[in-house]
């Protein structure tokens, strides 16, 4: 496990739940996420040395603005699950794009959908996707993280669940500047179901299934997100909805607010694909709009069938 934040704690308890010997990387030990409530199991074995050989798979959980760093620095002689969403901001790349410049040979997938560390540390049910395009290495790795109360599917187009994790962070802000400017449930709910139109238009331009948008790194993680008060990425919309600035919401955060840094790659990634709510939370954030003018945009768009 490469990364010893609150989601990286989390997938340790997870994975060792389901009876493997796990392996914790941690720059710093002494400062391994506590946000959790949830001891790690004294088994668990903590270090700052990244994982060689002996592994049956490694997981990279660091922020995908780190995560060429990180992977840059592995050696990996097992197969790498991404369990970060975004787009590196520099290059417009796709986690798992970035691991096929560094790591050409690896087998990698990706670990997305509705899930708050939290929740997966203390066991609560919950369910994800480990998405690849070779599926015995699906096979693979559902095998060694699942466990009863964490279910695992298998998805094929991880493309689809690439882009789904990354949009799901930036609706998010919007969801919550919706809900932090008085603005109502209805108009949350509009919201949410517009950006899963996005979202298809955006996974379906970029090489993705469109059905995916529908699964549990799509909708689900969507939902989860827009209306869960652990997401930093919600929280941080609650309060540019409240009147803060967004330095203000980044610095009372407690942790990476991913969607920040992936709202204007995801735009530039579209490359000119309509993406009214992504556009509005990027030229919210970048200061070209204030939040009164991207609600009037928004809201007098054009009519059209839905």
């Amino acid at each position: 496990m490469v990364g010893a934040g609150a989601w990286g704690c989390a997938l340790a308890i997870q994975a060792h739940r389901a009876g493997r010997e796990v392996t914790l990387w941690a720059r710093d030990p002494a400062h391994i996420a506590q946000r959790l409530h949830a001891p790690l199991p004294a088994e668990i074995e903590i270090t700052t040395d990244l994982p060689g050989a002996g592994a049956n798979a490694i997981l990279l959980v660091v922020p995908v603005q780190h995560l060429r760093g990180v992977a840059a620095r592995l050696r990996p002689q097992a197969p790498i699950v991404v369990c970060a969403k975004g787009i590196e901001a520099n290059t417009l790349a796709l986690p798992l794009e970035i691991l096929a410049e560094l790591h050409p040979a690896t087998p990698a997938a990706i670990l997305s959908g509705p899930n708050f560390a939290h929740e997966i540390a203390a066991g609560l049910p919950a369910a994800s996707v480990v998405a690849a395009t070779d599926p015995a290495l699906r096979t693979h790795l559902i095998g060694l993280l699942a466990s009863p109360a964490f279910r695992l599917y298998g998805n094929d187009d991880p493309v689809g669940a690439g882009l789904g994790g990354a949009a799901k962070n930036v609706i998010a802000i919007a969801a919550g500047a919706v809900m932090g400017a008085g603005l109502g449930e209805n108009a949350r709910a509009a919201l949410i179901t517009r950006g899963l139109a996005e979202l298809g238009r955006l996974v379906s331009a970029l090489g993705g299934r469109a059905e995916t948008v529908h699964g549990l790194s799509g909708l689900g993680d969507l939902l989860l997100t827009c209306t869960g008060g652990s997401s930093r990425n919600y929280r941080c919309g609650l309060a540019l909805g409240g009147g803060k600035s967004l330095e203000q919401a980044v610095a009372e955060s407690a942790g990476v607010i991913e969607g920040v840094a992936t709202a204007p790659a995801l735009v530039a990634r579209a490359r000119g694909l309509d993406l009214p709510i992504c556009s509005a939370v990027a030229a919210l954030l970048a200061g070209r709009l204030t939040l009164e003018d991207a609600i009037v945009t928004l809201l007098t768009r054009p009519m059209r069938d839905e």
